[in-house]
């Protein structure tokens, strides 16, 4: 799928949907009139799968990309940030990074950039034409692509906002402004639209692109999610459990995992045996300044922010539950050698002196670029969406709700891979092993763009039980200070969805 971006980019633009760069379609973008494309391009399999990339594209750019991740993961309660300023008081770790989101550009934007794929996707929906009487044609398969990304956003979009507008189709003069949908409206209409994924899409984009596993992935997590969350249930489903079961089981088996888990964050180990969703990155397509984002000062030899740290709060508990854990040295840097000169450099435990915010914590390992000799804006390292690991993981804890009996063949295998055992925890029954599963996620996916939903996926209680005070309950106590670490809000109006766009509501009629 890579080549697509490098090869490919030049039939993007021959199939015109260059002209979606420019807006999202929705009412707080609209600086120009809504633009309907020739539904010849739909026609056409190489001029269809153009529009699919570009689709794609759409998801690997600056908004929906990298300020996703900042506000993803900023909104955890796991991670704080340098950006802005070196001490817990910038207008992030203030804020977003401690849970107390106000209106910000990076939410904004992001808001934006996902209703841009969105918009992308609804042309596809809009103008192919579904071959029923052939499951291999090739532009079934781009109309798969479309109803996934589609789906995907949407969850990102419901997960962070609550009730947002339900835009399914193209825009009209009549048709500019949108309501909120309930948020069970938005998670009724991401079901419908992953089955349409798992039902189109037959492999026929080749190697690098998302198969119809992951739409049952992606199914899986709307139905774990709907277990735990009576506002958006769907009454006519009795078990949501053995439906989220069903669904990962259609995946279990597809994938394997890689023995050296390191190797999932660089630019060798793309496009794996267990990458069930990648984003596609390239320099020379200049779609990714992740590695310049996410790297430390002078780790390499030039572009490097650094805007990620882990708090040490959980670092100090991920390294006590699993001391001899080999996740660790693939998730975190707390030491090395700077580019330019050699000289060391140390961050949190390694100094043990925490005399300001970014010496106090970890920095984040996966985002890093590895090529210490890198000197560049953009970067070409892929970013893994869903992996193995983590279906892994959602059928430990769905078989542990449904007490079936097979958690722990689904759990061993990623404890395996990271060479520890099983905690006790997992032996003490179905409320301790559903504590400890929650953990896990963490461990392993840490800032892969699954905490903040994993954390408030079963409730602001369980939010604040299993993750802020946590945090909280720490500062003051041994080496754990305020004006080091973070203190995250206990105030469930605040922590559990961001502040509606400003825009939006400035200028969405419908909107108040």
């Amino acid at each position: 799928m890579k080549k697509f971006i490098i090869n490919n980019i030049s039939n993007y633009f021959k199939a015109l949907l260059f002209i979606m760069l420019s807006g999202i379609y929705l009412s707080c973008d609209l600086d120009e009139s809504p633009i309907f494309l020739d539904s010849n391009i739909y026609t056409d399999p190489n001029t269809a799968a153009a529009a699919r990339d570009g689709a794609y594209e759409a998801l690997t750019n600056y908004d929906a990309q990298e300020r996703r991740y900042f506000v993803v993961n900023g909104f955890s309660g796991l991670f704080g940030t340098g950006k802005n300023g070196n001490n817990v008081n910038n207008v992030n770790n203030a804020n977003l990074y401690s849970l107390k989101p106000t209106l910000d550009a990076d939410s904004a934007f992001l808001w934006r950039g996902l209703y841009s794929a969105i918009a992308r996707s609804n042309a596809i929906i809009s103008y192919v034409a579904i071959n029923e009487n052939d499951a291999l044609d090739p532009i079934n398969d781009v109309a798969g692509h479309a109803y996934f990304i589609r789906a995907w956003s949407y969850f990102n979009l419901v997960r962070l906002w609550g009730d947002i507008p339900l835009w399914l189709e193209l825009p009209s003069s009549d048709n500019l402004n949108k309501a909120k949908s309930t948020q069970a409206e938005v998670y009724a209409q991401i079901v419908s639209d992953a089955k349409m994924a798992q039902s189109l899409m037959n492999g026929d984009a080749g190697k690098g692109y998302p198969k119809q596993h992951a739409a049952s992935m992606l199914l899986a997590k709307l139905y774990m999610t709907m277990a735990t969350n009576a506002t958006i249930a769907d009454p006519s489903i009795s078990n949501y459990w053995q439906e989220a079961y069903n669904e990962a089981k259609k995946a279990y088996g597809q994938y394997t995992l890689v023995s050296d888990f390191g190797s999932l964050f660089s630019t060798d180990g793309e496009n794996s045996t267990e990458s069930i969703f990648e984003l596609q990155i390239s320099e020379a397509a200049a779609n990714s300044q992740m590695g310049r984002n996410y790297t430390p000062f002078k780790y390499k030899m030039g572009m490097h922010f650094g805007w990620f740290s882990v708090l040490a709060t959980f670092y100090d508990y991920h390294v006590a539950t699993y001391p001899n854990d080999n996740r660790i040295a693939g998730t975190y840097l707390s030491s090395w050698n700077r580019a330019d000169n050699g000289n060391p450099v140390e961050v949190w435990p390694v100094r043990q002196n925490r005399n300001n915010f970014r010496n106090a914590h970890p920095y984040f390992f996966k985002f890093v670029e590895k090529d210490t000799s890198h000197n560049q804006q953009y970067n070409s390292q892929n970013i893994l969406i869903y992996r193995y690991a983590d279906l892994l993981l959602m059928l430990a804890e769905i078989s542990n709700e449904l007490q079936n009996g097979e958690e722990m063949i689904y759990l061993n295998e990623v404890l395996s891979r990271a060479g520890v055992t099983a905690r006790a925890e997992y032996s003490q029954g179905q409320a301790s092993f559903r504590d400890a599963i929650m953990d896990e996620y963490k461990f392993e996916l840490l800032g892969e763009g699954q905490d903040a939903h994993n954390n408030r996926r079963r409730g602001f209680q369980y939010f604040l039980e299993n993750t802020i005070k946590p945090n909280n309950d720490k500062i003051g106590t041994a080496h754990y200070v305020a004006n080091r670490d973070l203190i995250l809000s206990e105030d469930e109006g605040k922590v559990m969805f961001l502040p509606f766009p400003t825009d939006e509501i400035n200028t969405n009629e419908l909107i108040d």
